[in-house]
């Protein structure tokens, strides 16, 4: 006797509050669709783990503390993200540090722009972290040796020869534009 099985690609439509609970890995929670984080490349990588290291170190040699984590999870007010590098003050670690999902934005966060991405669309994510509790998001265009630091009272733009730095978030930290996309 033979048998089969019927294997449906059917995705199940989560809600928010489904996605919180038990976020899938690399995959955000926008307008009512779960969206896979796609379009990273090994450049995109790299420049993530760099600067995540570079603000790792940073937050431990300046006392400041607090943690740095890789797409993890959070909540924005109206969607599930994962920001490629993101910064937790030492506060917001003791009253969140075990929660799977941020129940809001990261005080610092970087978003490493894609070949795939569409500028647009990214400027309106940092807006919308922004609006649910991040104080500082820096936009990194590798291609274009670009970094858009962005807070609710300024935008700046550093390009190759200059150095970066942090505005409001992880004080006192900066980086050469040309070492970090190298």
């Amino acid at each position: 006797m033979v048998t089969s099985t019927v294997v449906s690609n059917v995705t199940k439509i989560l809600t928010l509050e489904e996605y919180i609970v038990n976020p899938p890995e690399l995959m955000e929670w926008v307008d009512g669709q779960l969206v896979e984080k796609n379009g990273m490349t090994l450049r995109h990588g790299l420049i993530q783990a760099k600067l995540a290291t570079y603000w790792r170190n940073y937050k431990d040699s300046s006392g400041q503390g607090g943690e740095v984590y890789t797409d993890a999870p959070c909540r924005t007010n109206k969607q599930g993200r994962r920001p490629d590098i993101a910064y937790l003050t030492i506060a917001l670690v003791a009253e969140f540090g075990n929660s799977n999902v941020l129940p809001q934005s990261f005080p610092l966060i970087a978003e490493i722009v894609s070949p795939t991405d569409l500028a647009e669309e990214v400027i309106a994510k940092s807006l919308e972290y922004l609006q649910s509790g991040s104080e500082e998001v820096w936009l990194v265009f590798p291609e274009n040796r670009w970094i858009i630091v962005i807070t609710q009272k300024s935008r700046l733009v550093f390009i190759s020869g200059e150095i970066v730095s942090t505005q409001t978030v992880l004080n006192g930290f900066s980086i050469k534009v040309d070492e970090l996309l190298a």
